[in-house]
């Protein structure tokens, strides 16, 4: 019985956590956890490679255009690309949509000013499994994953752990 009322609380601990964003969902110590490369195609059809942004910071963002917190998550992202860009912030958004047609018009409609590649469940599957959307993993100059962060993100959070990133040589 004691069992069960722990693993309830650490469960409603968990979801709390995660919907509410007051950390990182994780940090990464120095010596692992370096992100996954792949190469995509892009919502143009040139392909991107993760590892040729190596040297700069990467907020790599699971969305689909169908995703509701995404759709508030956007223009936040939008915000930070444009602060940050000068500083060494690259935001690459992954559509984790069927086709990339949905994914232009989500494109076009909300201005996105960084690049949008065309993602699968290979791609979730790399980064231990998508398991919800918004998700996003914020990856230091070095390639290693420094927070991954589940469902829609305060603003703020991603604003203080990119500029504490930023200021570290």
């Amino acid at each position: 019985m004691i069992l069960v009322a722990v693993a309830i609380i650490g469960a409603v601990a968990a979801v709390y956590s995660v919907r509410h964003h007051t950390a990182p969902q994780f940090a990464m110590s120095a010596s692992t956890h370096i992100a996954p490369d792949f190469t995509l195609p892009q919502l143009d059809g040139q392909e991107l490679r993760l590892s040729s942004y190596r040297g700069k910071l990467v907020l790599l963002d699971f969305w689909a255009s169908w995703c509701e917190p995404c759709r508030v998550e956007t223009p936040h992202l939008i915000e930070l690309q444009q602060k940050y860009r000068d500083r060494g912030l690259q935001i690459i958004g992954v559509s984790m949509d069927d086709s990339p047609d949905p994914a232009r018009v989500f494109y076009q409609q909300f201005h996105m000013n960084y690049p949008v590649v065309m993602g699968n469940a290979k791609t979730g599957e790399l980064y231990g499994g998508v398991l919800g959307l918004p998700s996003a993993f914020l990856i230091e100059r070095d390639g290693r994953i420094y927070a991954k962060h589940i469902g829609a993100t305060d603003p703020a959070v991603f604003e203080k752990e990119i500029a504490t990133l930023l200021q570290t040589p």
